[in-house]
């Protein structure tokens, strides 16, 4: 990918966002970092390249702050997990818990971009995080119902997505980052963030290798949806 890209984060206070936006400026790009109230892991970062972004996806708001003129690269990370396995049972699930999650892992992405769009730059990216949880081909274990269908959601929302923008020079792809160690998960997973960063960045420089939508995991391998 090219030297000193434009880069905008969602989701960037914390975990895998906090993991992206340390990756890329460490590489000398210039990144814009969102966050809600709270910028957690971004106040401890020192750096020109950074700036800072106060938006909640979950609300049709813009955010505050100063976008950037042109984003080469947008990560559209932010997400929830919603009530525990327990409470996503199919009978604990409630319809204001199925539609919380939706509203942050789909519908949010897909208000960044709304509001983006005149910015992305002829030749960028766009990586929406979803996750393996919203593959209807691997699910075996059932349950956690709001969060895998706000991530299947995701999954079409992206494909469509990909081709509405690629007259606009603009590559969609969509990523697994794996089962990571983060606050979402109580630290349970089985890699940490900085794995499944690298992994996700270096699909990210090769993106236009993988067709326009195509579900990828940190790994480089194509997940089945």
């Amino acid at each position: 990918m090219e030297l000193d890209m434009h880069i905008l984060i969602t989701g960037a206070a914390r975990g895998i966002g906090l993991g992206f936006v340390r990756h890329y400026l460490q590489q000398g790009h210039d990144v814009w970092a969102c966050h809600r109230e709270d910028c957690g892991g971004l106040s401890d970062i020192t750096s020109d390249k950074l700036h800072l972004l106060r938006w909640d996806v979950g609300s049709d708001q813009p955010p505050t702050g100063k976008l950037p003129e042109r984003i080469d690269l947008l990560i559209n990370n932010a997400g929830i997990y919603g009530p525990g396995k327990n409470g996503q049972s199919l009978s604990n699930i409630t319809s204001a818990d199925m539609l919380a999650v939706f509203n942050i892992d789909c519908a949010g992405p897909l208000r960044v971009v709304q509001r983006l769009q005149s910015r992305l730059a002829h030749g960028g990216v766009i990586a929406n995080i979803s996750s393996k949880m919203g593959s209807s081909a691997d699910n075996s274990s059932g349950g956690t119902y709001a969060y895998r269908a706000a991530k299947a959601g995701l999954i079409i929302v992206s494909k469509s997505m990909a081709v509405d923008l690629a007259p606009q020079g603009v590559h969609v792809i969509t990523l697994h980052p794996g089962w990571v160690r983060t606050d979402m998960v109580q630290q349970t997973g089985l890699i940490d963030v900085s794995t499944s960063v690298a992994g996700m960045a270096a699909v990210i420089a090769s993106a236009r290798d993988y067709d326009p939508g195509q579900f990828i995991a940190f790994d480089g391998k194509v997940v089945p949806y």
